[in-house]
């Protein structure tokens, strides 16, 4: 690039920078930059730009890229050093894909280098179909995955943003998906502090998010995408936020559309602007025009958006030399790459939970196996390994193509769909499924949800939220038809959320949650199915035994919902999951250390087989002085232990996460005794679970 203007020129403080393209654009021209397809400025060389890219678990919606499990699978994990191994490689093929498609001339939808991602809202509510977008329903843990993709994904250079990340949907957002755009979500100070903004303030002032996405929702009467409390007063004000805001695309239009909080398109638009929301997806702020000729808004109104637009495109590299971007070195050969497969691989491996083992019949015998049958709906689907808002896998593996891979010449695999994703159980024809299943040794039945099943509002017709929490009818059908033939089977879920498989537990030998996992899934769950990986993925959710035992869907009271506040004994607990070894827990020993309290446990591998223990610690406020959750996640690690090893983990309790919220939305620490519980899963669910209380002598508040 020629250098003509200061804009141009890298030894030009930033901010000065800005200022001298600032100054160039017409009014009319600064209008265009504020919507996400941007046209170019030819005379002033700046190049078209579309906003909207999206890489919730690898490039989506761009052609070929490595496809990770969906979020809610790397939630399973409950490894921030592998989920950021993966955000970085994500990251990588951003870059790649963007530098290789502007050498081509390409500059539209889905090539850019801001992706709107991560979703950090909490899956509250079972029936929504964007949960699977999710790290789940605790807002620890959305913090801190969120915090750590967002990190990888925006790189370590101390100039150039690799991507800019986006925490969204900002806030108050889960449901249900076909009143999104005219629905007023209402919560509490104490929910919204508490359950709905802390995973945003984390992205914020940890994560240094470069964006925040604005909700299509009202919360507590006031638009999501102009709300002056939102937008101003938390966001910016209070926690110091310095990026740009970005509406949910087509959420100005509902500001007069559905909302009706404004007249039209212009007072639409002014209202947004005004309060904070710097670029629409969409093309209504192109009245903006219009509201400056009304008086809505001003020119300086405009330059302040637009600068906050301006630095993040330059903190990209945009308006720089290649060669001064390490970023943009990154060889287009990353994408869809070996080492990305494995990445891949590895990834889901972690993310699959098992749910049951009954009389050990994982990990199957491949020397007392010589017919295996692969049975269901999903068993060869590459659709249903990818979940929403998904790139174009280079090589998937299935798990008849998994299976088929891990087993043959020396184990037959034979294979029947068995039945439809869904359809009338009354006239189904199983006949095909049993005739194999009567063949095998054993059977792995592979079930669940799709796409077509559960999703977001408008991408596709029909799909949405979900009305049954159940398998499909002619799904469950199949399963006590082939668990009738008496032969081991193992059922295995694809989905998003949860599924309610209250027969199967109760009947089924083993049973495994999948997710939505992504292009390696059929040698993963080979992997898992045969003892070459020893599961150790946990719960996100929790998975509730009827929809009677939650709250209405349009209740954003957390009260009786997710694992902090429900009383229902559910089917399978938040940080659930099974594994072919044992743990035990002993030595829990709590100190002072600074400002923080330093927790230490001792942790044994009592089992014959090397494994993954997802090592939890969960919070209790025993004399709470207002109603508060019966325990809370306060932290988490991963360790991988040989058989018969022992390996010290530590924990540093910051102040905050002893506080509570009072009605005024308040954070405080009040005097007290607080329990802390570590183990491998919830207090009260989890027999490896062991506990000391903790005594708190002086108040404090939190900012």
């Amino acid at each position: 690039m020629t250098t003509i203007h200061p804009y141009q020129d890298l030894t030009v403080p930033l901010e000065q920078r800005i200022d001298d393209l600032l100054g160039r654009l017409t009014l009319d021209e600064k209008i265009a930059q504020l919507v996400n397809n941007t046209p170019p400025v030819d005379r002033l060389g700046v190049p078209k730009y579309d906003w909207w890219n999206e890489c919730l678990h690898g490039v989506a919606r761009a052609g070929e890229a490595t496809v990770f499990p969906q979020a809610i699978g790397l939630a399973a994990m409950f490894d921030s050093e592998l989920l950021e191994r993966v955000a970085i490689a994500i990251g990588d093929e951003v870059r790649a894909k963007h530098h290789e498609a502007a050498r081509n001339g390409v500059r539209t939808i889905y090539t850019g280098l801001s992706c709107w991602s991560p979703n950090i809202n909490i899956f509250r509510d079972p029936r929504w179909g964007r949960g699977q977008e999710t790290y789940g329903e605790d807002p620890y843990l959305t913090a801190r995955l969120g915090v750590t993709f967002i990190r990888a994904l925006q790189g370590d250079d101390q100039r150039y943003l690799k991507v800019a990340a986006c925490a969204k949907h900002y806030a108050v957002h889960s449901g249900p998906e076909q009143d999104r755009h005219h629905f007023n979500a209402e919560a509490s100070p104490r929910d919204l502090w508490d359950t709905y903004l802390p995973a945003f303030e984390a992205a914020v002032k940890e994560g240094g998010v470069e964006t925040v996405m604005s909700a299509y929702n009202r919360t507590n009467g006031e638009a999501c995408s102009a709300s002056p409390t939102l937008l101003q007063d938390i966001l910016r004000d209070r926690w110091g936020f310095t990026g740009h805001v970005v509406s949910d695309c087509g959420a100005i239009d509902d500001l007069y559309k559905h909302h009706r909080v404004a007249a039209d398109a212009a007072e639409a638009s002014a209202q947004a602007l005004l309060t904070g929301c710097d670029l629409c997806c969409g093309d209504t702020y192109l009245a903006l025009g219009d509201a400056v000729a009304r008086g809505m808004v001003t020119e300086a109104h405009i330059d302040g958006a637009l600068r906050r637009l301006l630095r993040t495109r330059f903190k990209l590299g945009m308006f720089d030399p290649d060669d001064a971007v390490a970023y943009a070195q990154i060889p287009f050969e990353v994408v869809g790459c070996d080492a990305h497969h494995a990445l891949a691989l590895e990834a889901t491996r972690a993310s699959l939970v098992l749910l049951k083992n009954a009389n050990g019949l994982l990990p199957l015998r491949r020397e007392s196996l010589r017919t295996l049958a692969v049975i269901g709906p999903n068993a060869d689907d590459v659709r249903v390994l990818l979940g929403n808002y998904h790139g174009d896998p280079i090589n998937p593996y299935t798990p008849l193509r998994g299976l088929r891979e891990r087993l043959e010449p020396g184990v037959t695999v034979l294979h029947a769909e068995g039945c439809p994703l869904t359809g009338d159980a009354a006239n189904a024809d199983f006949s095909a499924a049993l005739d194999v299943a009567n063949q095998a040794d054993a059977v792995v039945l592979v079930m669940g949800l799709s796409q077509a099943l559960e999703g977001e509002e408008g991408h596709k017709p029909g799909v949405g939220d979900r009305s049954r929490l159940g398998l499909p009818e002619v799904q469950e059908a199949l399963v006590k038809a082939i668990t009738a033939t008496g032969k081991p089977t193992v059922l295995v879920l694809f989905n998003g959320s949860p599924v309610a498989v209250n027969w199967a537990q109760a009947h089924v030998p083993a049973i495994i949650e999948a997710w939505y996992p992504g292009q390696a899934a059929g040698l993963a769950l080979a992997d898992v199915l045969f003892g070459d990986h020893n599961p150790a993925g946990r719960l996100p959710i929790t998975v509730p035994k009827s929809f009677d035992q939650i709250p209405a869907f349009e209740n954003y009271d957390m009260r009786g919902r997710t694992y902090r506040y429900m009383d229902a004994e559910p089917l399978y607990p938040f940080g659930y999951g099974l594994s072919y070894t044992t743990f035990t827990y002993r030595d829990l020993t709590l100190a002072q250390a600074g400002d923080a309290v330093a927790v230490t446990v001792k942790v044994t591998n009592s089992g014959d087989r090397a494994g993954d223990e997802v090592v939890q610690l969960y919070l209790r406020d025993l004399e709470a002085s207002v109603p508060v959750a019966k325990h809370r996640l306060a932290g988490f690690t991963r360790v991988h232990l040989a058989a018969g090893e022992t390996r010290e983990v530590a924990f540093a309790l910051k102040p905050e996460q002893f506080a509570l919220v009072l009605a005024d939305g308040t954070r405080v620490v009040e005097p007290g005794m607080f329990r802390i519980a570590v183990g491998g899963g919830q207090p009260g669910y989890a027999e490896n679970v062991i506990s000391a209380d903790w005594m708190i002598s002086a108040a404090r508040a939190i900012d």
